[in-house]
């Protein structure tokens, strides 16, 4: 599913590039095939699903390699949110990053995702900061033992 831009809106937060089912799915706790659309609007996302319909910020959302690098501008708008909260990142984008560590199919994904998670660590606690490199260097390990079977 694609996020769908909201046709009237004359600004796109820059944040949208971010904007991906699966981590609304895992933020709002739903499966993903209960998710009907998701429009990015200027200030928020809208995300109806089947008997739902929930707004969610856009510095909710975990950056993502598919979308240009987060810059100065993003950690600041995160940093923003974040303080009106717990001061961190949602504990969401744990379960996230480790989905995406489980899901790379090579090393070099592995290690992109990983620097992704670098550059947020700021914002993430020491406890998820170490379960994520623990799952970092287990994905790894297990996807060079593979490939060193296939050699």
């Amino acid at each position: 599913m694609i996020p769908i831009e909201h046709k009237e809106a004359k600004y796109i937060n820059p944040l949208a590039r971010f904007v991906t089912v699966e981590a609304i799915a895992l933020l709002i706790k739903v499966d993903i095939t209960q998710i009907k659309y998701i429009r990015c609007w200027a200030r928020v996302v809208l995300v109806v699903g089947v008997k739902f319909s929930r707004f969610v910020s856009y510095a909710d959302l975990p950056p993502i390699l598919a979308a240009e690098a987060p810059n100065t501008a993003d950690i600041i708008r995160w940093r923003k949110r974040w303080n009106k909260n717990t001061r961190q990142a949602p504990q969401f984008w744990l379960e996230f990053y480790k989905q995406k560590f489980e899901q790379a199919v090579n090393v070099s994904q592995v290690y992109a995702w990983g620097q992704i998670v670098g550059v947020v660590k700021f914002g993430l606690s020491l406890v998820t900061v170490q379960k994520l490199r623990h799952f970092y260097s287990d994905t790894k390990a297990k996807l060079e033992n593979v490939l060193l079977m296939a050699a």
